[in-house]
């Protein structure tokens, strides 16, 4: 049963809801399509799944782009409703018969809708009952193709072939390995020939070496291999190999080239403080971009692979549909401008899906549009693909690190982050950075050295504490991280810490048991900032890490409301050029937003994300 359906403007005013329905919904079913879907440029997907306590609903959607409107049903998920999709293609074309942007009011369309879901719910049983008509008629064409059955269990067939395409009829199953459990099927001559054929092509290539072939070529390589070291072998004897005289320089080496830290002579370190003052941080400028427009030459790149197609119309009626405007926007006019747009985003380390998601959204949200005058198709595409970009890259929610720093002092508490991502991205030395800009903002930092896992972390991390001469709390090697970041976080509030920075080990997102790890340390210790440290090198591995990621986290979590990824930090930016899709795909796939930029080895190299700058990036 339909639970309910919704008319309501992009701008968020309700026109219409079905008051026949009225059933409560449990939870925000309609938000958080609008919140998470809608609004993130998820609109070209076929279906949204809302999971609350107690309830699981599916949506539908669909719009009506030139009036704005959109038309949302949702029903019970183990319901499988087949009339939803024709239901909301009647109603959206009966309600743009009577729209009126100057009226609020519809209660007249309550009618209307009653007929029109009488009529969507006759069509799915009429086709319900064909479905099930037709079934007892396959059944029966199956069991009289087999004839005859033998005493070894092989059934034959008359019509020749295998029946069920490869299933063997009832006993025939085909296993997994490409070989049939023995019973025998009759097929035709040509279909027999390139069974044997394929036969012997496997048994050729079957990657198993005739062992008699394998010895007679170790043979011959021996021999050949001996005699060649029979020859090299050979000395003269009167020549006589004497070692040459070690010459060691008596002058010092200009440069250091030991960078241990030095000892006295009793053994003890003698620890030189080399405070880290490399100057403001990157994260204070502010990245300047050239204003310049390139609409126009972007414009003839996206409409390179629509030229057939406006060969195919003809030069006059293309030129005519550029000035005039065209009345309605069709699925197939859209086509060639956005594969075009979807190579380019894979060309620039968007990952394949991600492209074809967005393709598939921008293309629902222009369907059925009017089209300006004096505009091309490709310039309509690639704007509105560009304004897709910057709604997915700006946040969501507004993260204020430095504010809510401030915050948590005023209740008396060190604000906590940790670093989580996999192995090798580089999550200790930005680690190191964003400390670094946080005490050009004289905020308290403290280290927690939580990566009790790898082998030298703890001393990387203590000598970044030594060089920015802030404190570090370690408890060494093989200890449960979670209690460690518990201790290090009673230790800040103790010492008046504002900030205490958690380095925890790289976990590769299939670990399990380090995954768990993980789970346990965020569970215990409640952070306010759970920060996912990646690549900008990775394409679509960006896509697997996150949301494998997420959902390790969601799983492993004994907490009914476990805690998520909350922001990106981004590494290795300065080795990429114009390959900047990884931050596109990461975003989109979490919904996190990217705080942090790392683009260089210095302290400094830490920068924000310029929107702007990426979306001109990956439109270039």
């Amino acid at each position: 049963m339909l639970e309910q359906l919704l008319i309501f403007t992009r701008g968020g005013l309700i026109l219409w809801t079905c008051k026949e329905l009225g059933n409560a919904l449990k939870g925000s079913p309609i938000d958080t399509l609008i919140r998470s879907c809608l609004l993130e440029e998820r609109s070209g997907a076929a279906l949204f799944t809302y999971d609350v306590q107690g309830a699981s609903y599916n949506l539908k959607w669909t719009f009506h782009n030139e009036l704005g409107l959109v038309f949302v049903a949702v029903y019970q998920r183990i319901l499988h409703l087949l009339y939803v999709d024709d239901l909301l293609a009647m109603v959206k074309h009966e309600f743009a018969g009577i729209y009126d942007p100057k009226r609020t009011d519809y209660n007249d369309f309550d009618e209307t809708f009653r007929q029109l879901r009488k009529e969507a719910e006759a069509r799915a049983e009429e086709l319900k009952k064909v479905k099930q008509v037709g079934k007892p008629m396959n059944n029966g064409k199956k069991q009289g193709q087999v004839q005859k059955v033998g005493l070894d269990g092989g059934s034959k067939k008359s019509g020749g072939g295998l029946a069920a395409d490869g299933g063997d009829g009832e006993n025939g199953h085909k296993l997994e390995n490409g070989h049939s459990n023995g019973n025998r099927v009759m097929v035709d001559e040509s279909r027999k020939t390139d069974v044997v054929n394929a036969k012997e092509y496997r048994d050729s290539n079957n990657g198993a070496f005739d062992v008699s072939k394998l010895q007679k070529l170790r043979s011959k390589g021996g021999k050949k291999t001996d005699t060649v070291a029979n020859k090299g072998s050979k000395v003269d004897p009167k020549k006589k190999v004497t070692k040459k005289n070690r010459v060691w320089d008596d002058s010092p080496p200009e440069s250091k080239l030991d960078f241990t830290d030095p000892a006295d002579g009793n053994g003890n370190e003698i620890i030189e403080v080399v405070p880290a003052d490399q100057g403001e941080s990157m994260m204070d400028k502010e990245e300047i971009i050239s204003s310049e427009s390139e609409g126009e030459e972007d414009d003839d790149d996206v409409g390179k692979d629509s030229k057939p197609e406006a060969k195919k119309k003809g030069w006059f009626s293309s030129m005519f549909q550029s000035i005039a405007g065209k009345a309605n926007l069709e699925k197939a006019d859209l086509e060639p401008a956005l594969k075009a747009l979807k190579d380019r985003l894979m060309t620039k380390n968007v990952a394949e899906e991600i492209a074809e998601k967005l393709c598939e959204s921008v293309a629902a949200s222009l369907e059925g549009k009017k089209q300006a005058s004096f505009t091309r198709i490709s310039s309509t595409v690639q704007t509105a693909m560009e304004e897709a970009l910057v709604r997915i890259l700006t946040p969501r929610r507004s993260i204020d690190i430095l504010r809510d720093v401030h915050a948590a002092k005023e209740q008396r508490r060190p604000y906590v982050v940790v670093f989580v991502g996999v192995n090798g991205v580089g999550k200790s030395t930005n680690l190191a950075k964003v400390a670094y800009w946080l005490l050009q903002h004289n905020i308290k930092v403290m280290m927690a050295a939580c990566d009790t896992f790898r082998s030298g972390a703890v001393e990387q991390l203590r000598t970044h504490a030594r060089r920015l001469q802030i404190p570090i709390f370690e408890k060494g090697y093989e200890k449960d991280p979670a209690i460690v970041a518990k201790e290090a976080i009673q230790e800040a509030t103790r010492n008046g810490s504002d900030v205490v920075l958690v380095d925890t080990a790289g976990r590769m997102q299939d670990n399990e048991p380090l995954m768990r790890a993980l789970s346990k340390l965020i569970y215990l210790n409640s952070p306010d900032l759970v920060l996912f440290v990646g690549e900008a090198l990775v394409g679509n591995d960006a896509v697997d890490q996150l949301s494998k990621f997420n959902q390790k986290l969601a799983d492993l979590s004994t907490s009914p409301n476990p805690r998520l990824i909350d922001g990106i930090l981004l590494t290795k930016f300065d080795t990429i050029d114009d390959k900047v899709g990884a931050a596109l795909s990461m975003v989109y796939i979490s919904g996190a937003p990217v705080m942090f930029v790392g683009c260089g080895q210095s302290y400094t190299d830490l920068k924000k994300l310029n929107v702007k700058s990426i979306v001109k990036t990956l439109l270039k």
